[in-house]
């Protein structure tokens, strides 16, 4: 019931329709229970005596009633189909509403496919039970009742064969009930996974298509499909002995009351008329019972829905903004002190992934970022936009702790370009525009030149107004790269973090970006995160993380004196030499450098990968593992 409470909160300005329907549906039932008792009236009355003028009087009583049951039962159903849908349109909303306000760590509880599923499924399912109990779960206990007691008015002995056919059909739904139920709590589990193998796949296509691992791919997807059509299968083969069941208390009812009617016609305990009305009753109290066992059905599917709905509509976000908030990040200054930060699982500890970080960085300085796989190189500028919080210490951002600020100001300040980062469906300029909702046309323009992005927009046919397709698949990978830091740079944030987000772009372009940083937003903290240490030509300091720990943090020279670490990556990454090296093509114009780049593209890919793998090898064995 708390389930059911729950999301009928979400009914909203689909009240009245809701309550209309089951009105309609109460007035059109006792039209229909009216029938039969009618028809009695008129047999009785006017067929056995011959009076036709009774036969034509109750005959347009019958049709009147049929009459008005039919057109109240279709505004019934206008008005429970508009509520309905009103229901599930306002749930959707909710839940997505409610998943933009989570945390990552919150998102985390709940797989992209699972909340997929939440939002389109189970909302379905949870639309039709409630549809289905606004008018037939109205119309079958009414109908049911009320044929009940009009059997009783009409025949008190035979009515008690409807009562037995009652009790047995309640005890074998029960029965049937108890046994589906946990099933239906399973099926969508299997929709998770199912949902999952299909996202995994259409996401990755290329991927798929690359390494040939369709067939794989169709395994997979078959298995979970298996595992669905099992459980569905074993499902509905126990809500299939329902029918047979229903039709042995029909037919039974009906043998019945024919045979003991009879005998009490003939001892003039009832009139043939009562005998008639009474078999219309059986029907009534039959289908009205099967309507009952449908809607047990759809609500055994829709509790397992119901369930998942409010799971997500009840998650609390961990981050939340505090009262009395700052509305104001005053620069860009970066601390941590003493932060420890560990990712929670299911029994709520996890392995630390950061410990015991403690930095500070003025307000436009730029900082590298170094570290290998596993390191906590994002984990670390997670923190500072807050999308986690820290398990103990402090991470400050203009002076103030992140916790002290409103959540939208603080990561409106705190602008992050990923390495895999997403373009949206539209134009590039409305992609731009997602950094600053009112940027003119003249701004986007001078973010993409700064970014380096202007060079291949203007070779678009449509320049600005071209249209991106869902996920940027019709740009390469570092022209969707500088877009997302031209669309980063429209902010004009205090803190500008690049997460390994020049790893598509080619040398020469990384330091014409970083030129223009430095030229544009003097005084934005600019934190890089990259392999390649030619990205940190431009930074003032380096930090370098091991296994969550900070190994060392200071300019690059020093590195290459007291850090081993970091050492050995820049002597192994500069052995390639100069010849691929596009930095030194700068001083040329931009024709001739972009002719001699495109002859020498291909011998820059051979050389990068030499620098980042082979060379990986000559590294002594405690740097290759954590690398």
């Amino acid at each position: 019931m708390d389930i059911i409470r729950k999301l009928l909160s979400h009914l909203g300005e689909y009240r009245r329709p809701a309550l209309i329907a089951p009105v309609c549906t109460l007035i059109a039932v006792c039209m229909e229970v009216l029938i039969p008792y009618v028809m009695a009236v008129l047999i009785d009355q006017g067929i056995s005596k011959g009076a036709m003028d009774k036969v034509w009087l109750y005959g347009g009583v019958m049709l009147g009633c049929a009459v008005v049951a039919l057109v109240i039962d279709s505004a019934s159903a206008v008005f429970g189909s508009r509520a309905s849908t009103g229901l599930a349109s306002n749930l959707r909303d909710a839940l997505f509403e409610k998943v933009q306000t989570y945390s990552f760590s919150n998102i985390d509880k709940f797989s992209t496919a699972g909340l997929i599923t939440r939002m389109t499924t189970d909302v379905t399912n949870v639309q039709n039970a409630f549809n289905m109990s606004l008018i037939i779960a109205t119309r079958a206990p009414i109908s049911l009742v009320a044929s009940l007691v009009m059997s009783v008015v009409i025949s008190p002995k035979l009515s008690g064969i409807f009562l037995v056919a009652l009790v047995v059909l309640s005890a074998a739904l029960i029965f049937i009930m108890v046994k589906v139920m946990p099933l239906f709590g399973q099926v969508f589990q299997r929709y998770d996974a199912l949902n999952a193998s299909v996202q995994e796949n259409v996401t990755a296509i290329r991927v798929v298509k690359a390494f040939v691992r369709e067939r794989h791919e169709d395994q997979k997807f078959s298995r979970a499909a298996n595992d669905l059509h099992d459980l569905f299968v074993r499902a509905e083969s126990l809500i299939a002995f329902n029918n047979p069941i229903m039709g042995v208390a029909i037919y039974g009812c009906i043998i019945a009351l024919s045979w003991f009617g009879t005998h009490s016609i003939l001892a003039g305990e009832i009139s043939t008329g009562q005998l008639t009305s009474l078999l219309g009753y059986v029907f009534n109290v039959l289908i009205s019972l099967m309507m009952l066992t449908m809607i047990f059905v759809m609500v055994s599917m829709s509790a397992a829905s119901g369930k998942r709905i409010v799971e997500v509509l009840e998650e609390e976000p961990d981050i939340v903004s505090p009262e009395n908030a700052l509305m104001e990040v005053p620069n860009g200054d970066v601390d941590f002190e003493n932060v420890h930060f560990s990712y929670r699982t299911g029994d709520g500890e996890g392995e630390e992934t950061l410990a015991n970080i403690d930095m500070h960085v003025k307000s436009g300085e730029t900082i590298g970022v170094l570290g290998g796989t596993g390191s906590g190189k994002s984990t670390f500028v997670n923190l500072i936009s807050r999308l986690y919080d820290v398990d103990a210490g402090t991470v400050r951002v203009g002076g103030n702790d992140v916790r002290a600020y409103d959540t939208e100001v603080l990561r409106d300040a705190v602008a992050v370009v990923l390495q895999q980062n997403t373009l949206f469906s539209g134009t590039i300029l409305e992609n731009l525009r997602w950094g600053k909702a009112d940027a003119t046309l003249e701004e986007c323009k001078a973010a993409c030149a700064a970014a380096c992005a202007d060079e291949f927009i203007d070779r678009m046919p449509d320049g600005y107004d071209t249209v991106i397709e869902q996920g940027g698949t019709n740009v390469s990978g570092g022209q969707r790269q500088r877009l997302c830091i031209a669309r980063a740079l429209l902010k004009r944030p205090r803190v500008l973090i690049l997460d390994d987000s020049t790893s598509a772009v080619d040398t020469a372009t990384d330091a014409s970006i970083q030129r223009a940083f430095a030229e544009q937003i003097p005084d934005t903290t600019k934190i890089i995160i990259s392999q390649r240490v030619s990205s940190f030509g431009a930074c003032d300091r380096i930090l370098v993380l091991d296994a969550g720990h900070v190994a060392a943090f200071a300019p690059e020279a020093e590195l290459i004196e007291t850090c081993d670490i970091y050492r050995d990556v820049y002597e192994t990454q500069n052995k390639v030499g100069n010849e691929a090296d596009f930095d030194k093509l700068e001083h040329l114009p931009r024709r001739v450098r972009d002719a001699k780049q495109s002859g020498q593209r291909g011998r820059l890919r051979q050389a990068r990968g030499h620098r980042l793998r082979p060379d990986l090898a000559t590294l002594r064995p405690g740097l290759l593992r954590r690398a």
